[in-house]
Parts: structure tokens; sequence; C-alpha cells
């Protein structure tokens, strides 16, 4: 008799996802709060900028570097409602479920990209 395919992760596996899930939704906050950070000091010369001013940096160059932390940081924030949206699929048990193809994403994926939503066979499908 042959195996029957698995269609869903076991609700220990969920957790194992879950736990990783928030330790990256902690680290990602963590970086968000930073870029913010960056983003909201990076004009001012106040007590925290304890390093001579130097004139060289021209103002382009400071609107560059806030635009790239600007972007960094909407990219930070679409990273963390990814993997909120993936809590809520571990909550609803379609966690790791291809929403393309409805097989179950390979494990050894979910380890390293654990807001996946597809496989790595439906994802190149759509290129």
């Amino acid at each position: 008799m042959a195996e029957m395919e698995k269609t869903r992760y076991t609700d220990s596996e969920l957790e194992e996802f879950r736990e990783l899930i928030l330790k990256k939704l902690a680290n990602a906050k963590a970086d968000y709060d930073i870029l913010r950070s960056n983003i909201t000091h990076a004009s001012s010369n106040d007590t925290e900028d304890t390093s001579p001013t130097y004139k060289v940096l021209e103002e382009g160059a400071a609107t560059l570097s806030k635009e790239e932390n600007e972007r960094l940081a909407a990219h930070q924030m679409k990273f963390i409602r990814n993997l909120e949206l993936a809590l809520i699929r571990i909550e609803n048990k379609t966690y790791g479920i291809c929403k393309t193809t409805g097989k179950l994403i390979p494990k050894e994926r979910l380890m390293r990209v654990p807001h996946a939503t597809e496989t790595i066979e439906a994802k190149e499908a759509r290129k």
C-alpha cells in the first residue's frame, strides 16, 4: 500500500515553525527600529553625534543615505508583515501549503524562508 502524501504539517511541526518565526520577527522589528532611528536622527547634530562634523559630506549624500534607509525600512516592514501573516497561517493550520499548487512546501525551504507561500517550482513557473 502506497504511503499517502502529507497534506499539512503536524501541530508539533507548526509549533517549531512558530518559534522560528517569532525569533525572526523579534530580530526584524529590532532592525526596523534601528533603521527608523537612523532616519529620524540623520540630520541632527545632538549629543548622540560625538564625532566632529566634517563638511566634506555633501547634502546630496546625506539625502541619499536617508532615502536608502527609508527604502530599507519599507522593505523591513514588508518582511515583518509577511512573518505576521505566516503566524496567522500557522494558527489556521494552512502554513506551508503552496498557494498556487496546494502541495506542501518542503520543510527545508520553510526553515530558510519561513514566510514562503509557494514552492520553488510554483514561484519559478510564474517567471
